[in-house]
């Protein structure tokens, strides 16, 4: 078995999720939408780019904004001069530290990661059946 072959395809699926308390949550869903409104300034604009809807994107906002110690995006309704969001500096300081952590858990996970490779049993080759019950 090709070990860098199957890591680097896994290394695409894991997720790492960072679960405190009372479902307080920030894992890559959430970082990806902070790092949207980061580059973008608007929620709608994150919404597209992810394939989420305004909705949705505004609800992982407000849970994240009362999960925290103070909120980690700030809105402002449109009109003339436009509407928008940004991060704070809390925000900013979260979506840092989500994203070192994870990557310490990368680092530290792919040390392990052939020996769980080693024992997973291959794909079974293109036209084979395999049983599934």
């Amino acid at each position: 078995m090709n070990t860098k072959t199957a890591t680097a395809s896994l290394e695409h699926s894991t997720r790492f999720r960072v679960q405190i308390k009372h479902a307080v949550a920030i894992g890559p869903g959430k970082a990806d939408v902070l790092e949207g409104i980061a580059a973008t300034g608007s929620l709608a604009e994150t919404g597209r780019r992810l394939g989420m809807s305004y909705q949705r994107i505004w609800s992982l906002v407000d849970a994240m904004n009362k999960d925290f110690v103070e909120p980690l995006v700030t809105k402002q309704r449109g009109g003339s001069a436009g509407g928008g969001a940004r991060l704070t500096a809390t925000g900013e300081q979260v979506l840092a530290l989500y994203r070192a952590i994870e990557e310490d858990a990368r680092v530290a996970a792919s040390r392990r990661l052939p020996e769980l490779l080693a024992l997973i049993r291959p794909e079974p080759e293109s036209g084979s059946v395999r049983e599934v019950f």
